[in-house]
């Protein structure tokens, strides 16, 4: 039993069974804990005070859980609230941040993660005092809603993803987003742009993979009249175009060496200097970089600056493969038909099997491969109902490859690496960090299946700190609930 000083929990939450679950994990770890269904059953306990934190959900009975947080924050300013939600969309995890909400965890959770959320939070509530009230009164920022942006899906991977998204947007640190090709990486930086400080300012694409080597620095920093061969004009570069806003330079690892000296220069100074000028000019723009490629081999072949890598990653964000959030492939494939329809093409709708199907591919080209296979479906199907069938014919057949361990199974890392090095031939010197890169996420996923999910005993098994192995997680889109026990 808890004892009568024992920090105050209040549970919001109408489903009984979710609601027994979290107060039992709770009061094993010595909190006390008021339990109320409803916003007007919370309303009446505030009144009576003395919570240290508040665990809600966001769809209650009588209303909107998050969107009414400005009365809880009129009667306990200081008390930090911990959001949950069934709704697991970008929206609803930019509502949380922009609510100040001490933690957002989406449903099913890691119980484990939320006890320890609460810990922590009903530790920082005198530290936060001073904070909420000086953020007390203040609207919402812009873009709030989060409505029309095309990032989908509900997948423990994406809710990672759009946490990581909620973080940043209040503020102008540099974004790195990683991942394959056709994972959406410009999506996300549309979506930081559209939903932050700078939505009001203009969003400034460049793919620097694409630009010639010779012409990438005048094509990002702009050229005098006669600078050189071809300059009968002065030409203002992406980064005066981008000033108070975005400015998003996808495949990054491939930026000629003498190029990423200038953007140091200009990530250091926030000035640049057209090529061929003497002037140097002030810009105010938010940097959101991108790559597909593995940047720590190009950093030990000296093909990518050390410093600027760590310019650059200081919020890192790991988009997964599709591969990794298979169930996000229907509502993402319904997402697309709907697109094709608004585009001119024919409605359409995906029979179980040819979900299945779809589910059952390897999407080596991710999410923009599944969109292209759709929209072919919509073209090509004879029939408004897409079956299996159908997806064969127009697509062609495809096996998936062979499946990851299951939850409860530890995955068989040496048959993995066997297999590995008898494939992977890297240049000299760089099978080390290549190994890490290929093995780190199943290594880690391994660790968590031998503790059943117990990330504490996990870090002590890979001999690393636990702060270090939540971020990994988050970074490699790992979806921790498959091995722990979860609501």
């Amino acid at each position: 039993m808890a004892r009568d000083d024992a920090p105050l929990i209040l549970l919001v939450e109408d489903d009984r069974a979710i609601a027994t679950v979290i107060s039992a994990a709770l009061e094993d770890e010595g909190f006390r804990v008021r339990h109320c269904f409803s916003i007007a059953e919370r309303d009446a306990a505030l009144a009576e005070s003395g919570f240290a934190v508040m665990i809600t959900d966001v769809l209650l009975e009588d209303g909107d859980g998050l969107a009414s947080l400005a009365a809880v924050r009129r009667e306990a300013p200081a008390m930090p609230v911990i959001v949950l939600s069934a709704q697991n969309t970008l929206d609803t995890a930019v509502r949380a941040s922009d609510s100040e909400a001490f933690e957002y965890f989406p449903k099913p959770f890691d119980l484990d993660q939320l006890v320890q959320a609460v810990g922590k939070a009903a530790g920082a509530t005198g530290a936060r005092a001073g904070d909420r009230a000086a953020g007390a009164g203040e609207g919402e920022a812009p873009g709030a809603d989060g409505e029309g942006l095309p990032l989908v899906g509900r997948s423990q991977a994406m809710q990672g993803v759009y946490r990581m998204i909620a973080r940043v947007l209040r503020n102008d640190l540099t974004v790195l987003v990683t991942g394959e090709s056709g994972t959406g990486k410009e999506l996300v930086a549309e979506a930081i742009h559209q939903l932050g400080s700078r939505s009001t300012g203009p969003f400034v694409a460049v793919n620097t993979a694409a630009i010639p080597s010779d012409l990438i620095e005048s094509e990002l920093f702009g050229h005098e009249k006669g600078a050189f061969t071809g300059a009968i004009a002065q030409a203002i570069g992406k980064f005066e175009h981008a000033n108070g806003g975005t400015l998003f330079l996808d495949e990054i690892g491939d930026m000629p060496s003498e190029a990423q000296t200038r953007l140091l220069r200009a990530l250091q100074s926030g000035r640049i200097r057209r090529v061929g000028g003497r002037q140097e000019i002030a810009v105010s723009v938010r940097i959101i970089a991108a790559t597909n490629r593995d940047l720590a081999p190009l950093i030990e072949q000296g093909a990518f600056r050390e410093d600027l890598f760590y310019r650059l990653n200081v919020v890192p964000i790991q988009l997964p493969p599709l591969r990794d959030r298979r169930e996000d492939i229907e509502v993402l494939a319904q997402h697309f038909l709907a697109q094709a329809v608004e585009d001119g093409l024919p409605r359409r709708r995906l029979s179980p099997d040819a979900i299945a199907a779809l589910e059952a591919r390897r999407w080596r080209g991710n999410v923009r491969e599944l969109r292209n296979v759709v929209y072919r479906l919509a073209l090509m199907a004879r029939d408004e109902v897409i079956d299996a069938a159908t997806l064969a014919e127009v697509v062609g057949p495809e096996t998936a490859p062979p499946a990851s361990a299951p939850a409860s199974g530890t995955p068989d890392l040496a048959g993995a690496l066997e297999s590995w090095l008898a494939s992977e031939c890297p240049p000299d010197g760089l099978l080390h960090a290549r190994a890490i890169a290929a093995f780190e996420k199943p290594l880690i996923e391994h660790a968590l299946a031998r503790t059943r999910g117990n990330q504490l005993r996990a870090a002590k098994l890979l001999g690393i700190n636990r702060n270090t192995l939540r971020k990994r997680i988050v970074e490699l889109a790992i979806e921790p609930e498959r091995f722990a026990r979860a609501v």
